[in-house]
């Protein structure tokens, strides 16, 4: 099987198609009785192309994860899974026709840390990021690091905060904008070392990173692979790692937890979901054929090389994470004052 992909989504004749079966779908029969094949007793599902929406741009790191998912994923199904871009509006733009879309599962949406974090950004959402969707299984997982410009002079966590506390509010850290994941990971960072430092957003990573490297920014929460070349040119220095657990690709840098804050986890996610109602029976069929995919080589070289890790769950559990994840970062938003609108 392939994977059809377009940048701007489906096509004209795609989508009246698509709006036409789903109709058909939705009138003919009750939907768990429509996935059912009376005979065999077993979940007819799926019966015809999975649209994958990633409410992104391609190229990113959701996209890059969504197309290696989606190959194996069509072996597995027997069905072709199309990938459709849609991006803007800090991914509510895709969410909204997740959550819209009919409950059958052949829709479903690559989502991210960025999911648990809207609702807090924004005044209002046209949709409810935990009532609207149903959680499939959270796919993989991948750290910031936490890097400083070398003429601070301090190699680790304790060095740095000790800095920051003998020059409160002198400090200046980039991100890649406000509300965004290396805001955020400060923020909590600062929450949980009580530390005053300036916070300088840009519109993006790039100009953030051209910061940093100048010297004009003296700290920042960057992606892993996009830092790690200018950590091994000497230009940046790394202090630890976000995530709960050291990298593969890193493993002589600590932990922040290890580095004596044993509360702090900023890593980003990704997962997989569908519309909310979707019938159980598809949404559990759904994680079985996304945890086979996972473990497909192609898939687990091409993340690992992204400096992420593999990280399945059940439905279940993807759906109190995400439940924590919205409280977690609610509470990091409003102490921080941060805000999309």
């Amino acid at each position: 099987m392939k994977i059809d992909s377009n940048s701007g989504g489906l096509s004209s004749a795609q989508s009246r198609c698509y709006i036409r079966t789903s109709a058909a779908v939705l009138l003919a029969l009750p939907m768990l009785g429509a996935l059912v094949d009376a005979g065999a007793g077993e979940i007819a599902f799926p019966t015809r192309p999975v649209r994958f929406i990633v409410p992104y741009a391609p190229g990113g790191g959701a996209d890059t994860l969504a197309r290696s998912v989606g190959v194996p994923l069509a072996e597995i199904v027997g069905q072709t899974v199309v990938i459709d871009n849609r991006g803007g509006g800090g991914t509510i733009l895709g969410s909204d026709i997740a959550a819209k879309a009919p409950p059958d599962g052949h829709t479903i949406i690559m989502i991210t840390s960025t999911h648990a974090v809207v609702s807090s950004l924004y005044k209002k959402l046209p949709y409810d990021p935990i009532a609207d969707f149903s959680p499939v299984i959270r796919v993989a997982s991948a750290p910031n690091i936490l890097v400083v410009h070398p003429s601070i002079g301090v190699s680790t966590v304790k060095e740095l905060v000790a800095l920051a506390t003998s020059k409160p509010g002198q400090l200046v850290y980039a991100s890649s904008g406000n509300g965004g994941g290396s805001h955020l990971a400060m923020e909590l960072f600062r929450s949980v070392t009580h530390i005053d430092l300036i916070h300088v957003p840009h519109r993006g990573t790039g100009p953030a990173m051209i910061d940093l490297l100048s010297g004009q920014a003296k700290l920042m929460f960057g992606g892993l692979i996009g830092t790690l070349p200018h950590v091994k040119s000497g230009r940046l220095k790394t202090l630890a790692i976000s995530s709960a657990h050291r990298s593969q690709l890193l493993p002589d840098v600590p932990t922040i937890a290890e580095s004596g804050y044993p509360d702090f986890e900023a890593a980003t996610w990704y997962g997989v979901a569908a519309p909310a109602r979707t019938p159980i029976p598809v949404i559990n069929k759904l994680n079985q054929a996304i945890r086979q995919a996972l473990q497909d080589r192609r898939f687990s070289q091409r993340i690992t090389s992204q400096g992420a890790a593999p990280s399945p769950n059940s439905p279940a559990e993807f759906a109190a994470f995400i439940k924590t994840e919205v409280a977690k970062w609610g509470k990091v938003v409003r102490d921080a004052g941060a805000h999309a609108d």
